[in-house]
């Protein structure tokens, strides 16, 4: 698991990226979408390292989950249930019809500064003001009630796909049982949700309790190996984020688990303790032989120690069982690149740029490799590529477009015109200049209002 921070659609959070967990997620969400309507191949799929108990969808068909959800979220039925309430707003088009909602608001809200305006010419000082914040109310009242209709539709769909995909609807109901738990934690008043931009949890249970009770999938079982790879993922993820001591008291050394030994590899792995930590995933492949995600574990923690040369078996191994899984094909990329640093090893850069080519041919949001790449060019002082690999990386992560463009122009200097590279360069360089134009017209504007997460 690494993380690598991508651009603008997250905020600027950093995105959690891992294969085993992204397989999952992919695998979640494939017979929901077919059961919305969806093209599978069309969603992207985020992970955000973020602790609060989350997701949200933004423009296309792009969804993200918090890493809060995910250790909150115990069963991976719960997972199901809001990963179907979010593409519930990918199929009512609720980024789309947002401005349906904020354009009124923001009309009733100017309507009430100008007539406060008004009044406070003809001298009425309190009137005006008092016209100004109620018009704010209004607005802000308004606005809140479009979100949380929103909200419930998408709730009724995502229930409606999980009965056509015929997966329990439990794991809906008992995520916002959880999340009730939380709001009667915090004392939130449950006698009605006017100020917020969700419905009361209380009342989204009451809406979708016949719906889902209804479907004859509601006492089927939940798959049995989809919870299992859930309980790694998890394990995984609550490794990589939290203390040792707080990983060994979620998973004690007791818990011989596939979880548990992942979650304790991360954990003493971050620790810098690399014989316990290859000891917990040796115990994992030894259960699994053909396990890809516990041997790019341990080829990620021999690299990262220093063991460059003892991680390439392993790594080897995993893409060939992967099928040649990006995130896995990269890490190979870069040890590759470490046991060939000082470029004296031709024959391991040569296949360090084949594989790293193919990395970001197949998968086109990993800046990490571009990285990569980029080294190998400038070792190889191929500077035009290694301007583009540049380019590719800042507009990836959100960089400063200015930095971009200047990389693209670099790298159209020196690449034939008309190849893959050149024609790729051009695209970047338009782009930056549109990303240059647009924040420029949002310094000398005014500042948008932003949809709340759901």
């Amino acid at each position: 698991m690494a993380i690598q921070a991508l651009a603008p659609a997250a905020q600027a959070q950093a995105i959690l990226r891992d294969a085993e967990t992204e397989a999952l997620l992919r695998d979640i969400a494939d017979p929901l979408a077919r059961a919305g309507g969806l093209d599978p191949r069309s969603l992207q799929i985020y992970l955000v390292g973020d602790s609060s108990i989350n997701a949200f969808v933004t423009g296309g068909q792009n969804v993200f989950f918090h890493s809060g959800l995910l250790v909150a979220a115990k069963d991976v039925n719960q997972v199901q249930g809001v990963m179907a309430h979010e593409l519930g707003h990918i199929t009512g088009g609720h980024n789309i019809r947002w401005s349906e909602g904020a354009g009124p608001a923001t009309t009733i809200s100017i309507l009430g500064l100008l007539l406060g305006a008004a009044a406070m010419a003809l001298g009425a000082g309190e009137a005006g003001m008092a016209a100004m914040a109620l018009g704010q109310q209004m607005g802000q009242a308004k606005f809140l009630a479009f979100n949380r209709e929103q909200e419930s539709r998408a709730d009724q769909a995502g229930a409606s796909f999980l009965n056509a995909a015929g997966i329990t609807g439990k794991g809906m109901i008992s995520f916002f049982e959880q999340l009730l738990g939380e709001e009667y934690r915090l004392a939130i008043p449950q006698t009605n949700s006017y100020n917020r931009t969700h419905p009361l949890s209380g009342e989204r249970i009451r809406a979708l309790d016949d719906v889902l009770r209804s479907s004859p999938a509601w006492n089927k079982p939940v798959d049995a190996g989809l919870q299992a790879r859930y309980d790694r993922v998890r394990g995984k993820l609550i490794g990589y984020l939290y203390p040792l001591d707080t990983v060994k008291r979620t998973y004690p050394p007791t818990d011989m688990s596939d979880a548990a030994h992942l979650a304790r590899a991360y954990a003493y792995h971050r620790a810098a303790y690399q014989k316990e930590a290859l000891a917990e995933v040796e115990a994992v492949v030894a259960r699994h032989p053909d396990d890809p995600y516990a041997l790019e574990l341990k080829g990620q923690i021999l690299m990262e120690s220093g063991e460059v040369a003892a991680s390439l078996p392993p790594l080897r191994e995993a893409v060939r069982l992967s099928g040649g899984e990006p995130l896995i094909a990269g890490m190979l990329g870069q040890a590759l690149l470490l046991s060939s640093a000082d470029g004296t090893d031709a024959a391991k850069l040569a296949e360090a740029e084949k594989l790293l080519r193919s990395v970001v041919q197949r998968d086109s949001r990993n800046p990490h490799a571009w990285s990569q790449l980029g080294a190998i060019w400038e070792m190889k002082g191929d500077q035009p590529r290694a301007a583009l690999a540049t380019a590719e990386r800042i507009s990836l992560t959100g960089g400063d477009p200015r930095l971009a463009r200047r990389a693209a122009q670099t790298a159209l200097a020196g690449l034939p015109a008309g190849t893959a590279d050149y024609l790729r360069a051009e695209d970047i360089m338009l782009a930056s200049q549109g990303e240059i134009e647009r924040l420029r017209l949002k310094e000398n504007g005014q500042p948008q209002p932003q949809r709340p997460p759901s």
